[in-house]
This record gives C-alpha cells, structure tokens and sequence, in this order.
C-alpha cells in the first residue's frame, strides 16, 4: 500500500483537509501534517529563524493528525527530515478553499507544499476548489484521488508537481478532465492605509478577487468551463529561450 502525506495551507482543521484525508484511505497508508493555522498565500517559506514545535491533534472524525507551527513546506521538510517514520510515496496538499490559476501558483502555500514534496524527490499534487458560499469538497477530494491513481501508476517527472483546480460543483456535474497550462491572473490590489489608537498609521493589502483570461488550454478556462484543470508545473523555472540573448550581452 502507498504512503501518502496528507497536508494543507489553511490550517490542520480545515474541513477541507479532512475531506481529502478521509477520500485517501482508499488509496493506501494516510498520513497528515498540517499546520496548525492558516498560511494562505505564504508562498514557499521555510522556517530558518526560530524553532519549529510539533504536536498531535486530534481531528474532527477522530483520527489523529501532526501539526506544526511552521509552514505548509515546513510540513513537508520535517516528514522528509524523519518526522514521519515510513517513506512517503506521494505528498497530497489541499483542499484549498479557493482555486489557485496562473500566478496565483507564486503566493499559494497550498502548492508550495506540492513544490517542497518536488525538491523532496516525492510526486506532489496540489488541489484547490473554486470559490462558492458552500464548498463541494467530497467533489475536490473524489477528483484529487483519480489525478493521484494515475500518478501512482505512472509517476512523475523529477522535479515536477500537479496543480489541480477543480470545479465546485457536485461530482455528477463535472465536464471532465483536462490537461491544461497556467493561464495569465490580473490582481486588482489596493494599500488600504488606516490608523491605530495611537494615530500610528498600519496598512492593509486589499482590492477585489483576482481575474483573468480565459485563453484556450489554460487552468483559468477549464475551470470556467466546468472541467477538473491538471497543470504539470516544474521546479526549473529558467527562461530558456532567453539565455542565448543576455549571452549575447557585454557583461564583461
């Protein structure tokens, strides 16, 4: 049986965790560790500046969980380190509770768990659900194990991890799967400057949701079009057809 690590950005009590949690024993041996808060759009962090603390927890259907006060990759990296006692076969992390297009795969601590497990050697899926009042999460987690059965079977490249964003709908309404490419996301972000008691100013980032462009084959146009989008990304982000250019360069 495959041992998969179970892990998320939005906390180790996020009903979305569970889900995937619970949707994974069918697959094999589950493991989760989580972090014990909310890291959205933590990006990939690693914990180098204090120590990391540990801890069991229990989760909502009375299984047992890890937590940590470090980040999702942080998660990853213990496990990795020895904090998890078998080896692990494939690293899942989700569901995150919004989808996770284009750029949005640069801020997302949901992926950058899915990244970690890439730098760990292990396949690495990250899953996110498109946004609603109510989220289908039995939805996310029925198609996060059909995308991990193939990876199973078939394995990945080095290096390489699965973004998948699915649709927030009943599984029944799904339009299918596409293989897709990260799509072009436009942020609308404000400073939103305010004041504390003491008249000292403090600043928020806000602005409405990001948006996007539907463009033929991307993440942002399966989603739209009700299908299950699967982006292969890869830890190599080099600008390969530009090196010869800067080459050409009198740097010296």
């Amino acid at each position: 049986m495959p041992h998969i690590l179970i892990t998320n950005d939005d906390g180790v009590e996020s009903p979305g965790l569970l889900a995937l949690a619970q949707a994974f024993h069918e697959l094999g041996d589950v493991t989760v560790f989580a972090p014990n808060r909310n890291w959205s759009a933590a990006g990939h962090s690693k914990t180098m500046h204090k120590p990391l603390r540990v801890w069991t927890v229990t989760l909502a259907d009375g299984s047992e969980a890890t937590t940590t006060d470090g980040a999702p990759s942080d998660c990853v990296a213990l496990a990795g380190l020895g904090l998890v006692e078998h080896p692990v076969d494939l690293v899942v992390s989700g569901i995150n509770t919004h989808p996770n297009l284009g750029y949005d795969v640069t801020y997302s601590g949901t992926v950058a768990a899915a990244m970690e497990a890439a730098i760990c050697g292990w396949p690495g899926i990250a899953v996110s659900i498109d946004d609603g009042e109510t989220h289908h999460w039995q939805t996310a987690a029925q198609a996060a194990v059909v995308v991990a059965q193939q990876v199973l079977e078939h394995g990945l490249p080095a290096y390489t991890l699965l973004n998948v964003n699915v649709p927030n709908v009943p599984f029944r309404d799904i339009q299918g799967f596409q293989a897709t490419r990260m799509g072009h996301r436009f942020y609308r972000d404000v400073l939103v400057e305010r004041s504390d008691p003491r008249g000292i100013p403090y600043y928020w980032i806000g602005g409405d949701p990001p948006s996007g462009v539907a463009e033929e084959g991307t993440d942002l146009q399966a989603l739209e079009q009700g299908y299950v989008s699967v982006t292969p990304l890869h830890m190599d982000m080099t600008q390969h057809r530009y090196l010869d250019t800067i080459r050409s360069w009198a740097l010296g």
